[in-house]
């Protein structure tokens, strides 16, 4: 995920990557990408909050549990964040919150709202009036319609299909190819069995 990250802010934004940071117990090499590797606790210690944006690059693990975890740490130090938001994307909304990854080909309708540490690869469909909450990952040629709501630290599969107006619980994990046509409480998981995949 980090070069990926590298990739999109480094040759399609106006962002300069100075780096990459991982846990010190993590690290094995001074160099990742040609650029150099920081530690978290060395970046903590010289304050650098001020110099520097921070992007969260790491994908759905543990139900976007990880990555939650580490945009809040940086946020209690004092951190800002960068999001990447691709001119490729039709985006019709300013509701998109902070440490945002957005890739090409989305289109993202009027009066939508897109939540903190949100994940939204390419090719995806967001309908108007629909509020994705913080920490969600959404994989490729998703479809949410529109008055649709996507609980907390959710995760939506490829080419999944959401109809109006449905509200997704939180930590909610939605697989490949189902298509939803009724609300979700949190904590479900839905896959397609036995080719039965309108739920």
């Amino acid at each position: 995920m980090g070069e990926i990250a590298n990739y999109y802010f480094g040759e399609k934004s106006n962002y300069d990557v100075a780096g990459f940071i991982a846990d010190q117990e993590y690290i094995t090499d001074d160099t990742f990408q040609n650029k150099p590797v920081f530690s978290t606790e060395s970046v903590v210690e010289q304050k650098l909050q001020n110099d520097f944006q921070i992007f969260i690059a790491i994908g759905y693990s543990e139900l976007n549990k990880n990555r939650a975890n580490k945009y809040q740490f940086f946020k209690s130090q004092g951190f800002n964040f960068a999001s990447y938001i691709s001119e490729k994307a039709n985006v019709l909304t300013n509701n998109i919150g902070e440490n945002c990854l957005i890739l090409e080909d989305n289109t993202i309708q009027p009066f939508s709202e897109i939540g903190n540490n949100c994940f939204l690869w390419s090719g995806n469909h967001v309908g108007h009036h629909s509020k994705i909450k913080d920490n969600c990952f959404i994989s490729s040629h998703v479809v949410i319609s529109g008055n649709c709501q996507i609980g907390n630290s959710s995760f939506i599969g490829v080419n999944s299909s959401i109809a109006d107006g449905v509200n997704i619980g939180q930590s909610c994990f939605i697989g490949i190819g189902v298509t939803l046509v009724s609300d979700l409480n949190d904590f479900q998981k839905v896959t397609v069995k036995n080719n039965d995949k309108y739920l």
